[in-house]
């Protein structure tokens, strides 16, 4: 090699080196009109849909119950409750039904009665027969009839990524057969017959939709898994069989909970309650009080506030509404899990005997109503997250 060369290759070498650098940084970088440059980074966001994703940032949610009543026969009281978490769009992000049919018996001689069932449909489970007992309502021709928490479940998916509108509009149609179910109105979309969904749906629907629009729905935020569970608890409190002059009275209390559970713990919960007055005469004739309204759809008009039979059980002078202690009972329960909520103490109150709480944080947030049952079903909702 000609030494003389020699500085002309290196420096060569060296401007390519340069120039290789220098293509390196700028394709790394925007230029921008004032001659700066501005590094674009790149990122993914993996959104949250009710157990199916993580997301980075907290992201906004609604949690929202409703219950619709079902046709009283002179067996039983049916009401059909929903519970649905919203995103910030209104679309569903998961969705859970269950059914109370609480069934009772009544002696024409003595006017006494019996209850005989006291568990929802889904607690049931194959025990409610659906796919035996309604095995000539295979209504869209598939050979297969679905046990009932099965074609819940198949509502529930269904109902994924629709928002209340959508879910008014889910297709029906009315059977015209000879298999006992003439009449019925159940779905018109494949998709959800194929899923095992043969029932009539407009109960589900129409929970769903109250769900939804709950205006006492509670928000919450989550950039994690969650999952979403119902429970609902019957009782006869207040019942009192009847004589030669007056008709037994049948007290269909119905205590029902709705919880938002991630690890375990609570991030957002509701609660509600029915107390329907069925009447039943020798004969079996059945009438029924006609407020169809949850108590916490009453508000005001479910008169705890100040009344005389509500007693202010913490002694603030303040009585609250019943809607405004379940708030603040559903408040009270964020970050508790089934077993800290179970766990919760109480006390008896010496004038009414009533099951108060003990925790002064609870009795100060206006929660002084008997708590033994909200307690049962909190509980049970969380255990019941799926």
């Amino acid at each position: 090699m000609n030494k003389k060369n020699l500085p002309i290759i290196i420096g060569v070498a060296v401007v390519l080196v340069l120039a290789v650098v220098l293509g390196v940084v700028f394709l790394g970088c925007n230029g921008n009109n004032d001659g700066t440059t501005t590094t674009t980074p790149t990122t993914s966001t993996t959104k949250p849909n009710g157990g199916n994703g993580d997301a980075p940032e907290d992201q906004e949610y609604k949690l929202g119950l409703g219950l619709v009543f079902g046709e009283t026969k002179n067996t039983e009281f049916n009401a059909t409750i929903a519970t649905v978490v919203t995103d910030k769009d209104g679309k569903i992000v998961l969705c859970r039904i269950d059914a109370v049919q609480n069934k009772y018996t009544v002696n024409t001689e003595d006017g006494g009665f019996e209850f005989t069932n006291f568990k929802t449909k889904r607690e049931l489970g194959k025990n409610y027969n659906m796919a035996t007992w309604g095995a000539n309502q295979d209504n869209n021709g598939d050979g297969i009839v679905k046990e009932w928490y099965e074609q819940a479940e198949a509502f529930e998916n269904y109902v994924i990524g629709k928002t209340a509108e959508e879910v008014k509009k889910i297709p029906l149609q009315t059977l015209e057969n000879d298999f006992g179910t003439n009449g019925y109105i159940i779905a018109n979309d494949d998709a959800l017959l194929s899923a095992g969904c043969t029932i009539q749906i407009q109960e589900f629907m129409n929970a769903v939709v109250k769900a939804c629009n709950d205006d006492q729905g509670v928000s919450f935020k989550a950039n994690k898994t969650f999952t979403l569970g119902l429970k609902a608890i019957s009782s006869d409190d207040g019942s009192s069989d009847g004589d030669d002059e007056f008709a037994a009275k049948l007290s269909m209390n119905v205590d029902f909970a709705a919880s938002v559970v991630i690890d375990g713990k609570i991030v957002a919960s509701l609660n509600d309650a029915i107390q329907p007055k069925v009447n039943v005469d020798y004969e079996g004739n059945v009438t029924k009080t006609e407020d169809e309204r949850t108590k916490r759809e009453k508000k005001e008009d479910y008169g705890m506030g100040g009344k005389p039979y509500s007693p202010d059980h913490n002694g603030d002078g303040i009585v609250k509404e019943w809607f405004e202690q379940s708030a603040a009972f559903s408040a009270y329960v964020v970050g508790k899990t089934a077993k800290e909520v179970e766990d919760m103490p109480t006390k008896v109150f010496e004038t009414d005997g009533y099951i108060i709480s003990a925790e002064d944080d609870l009795l100060n947030a206006g929660c002084t109503i008997q708590i033994t049952g909200i307690k049962a079903v909190v509980a049970g909702s969380v255990n019941n997250a799926r």
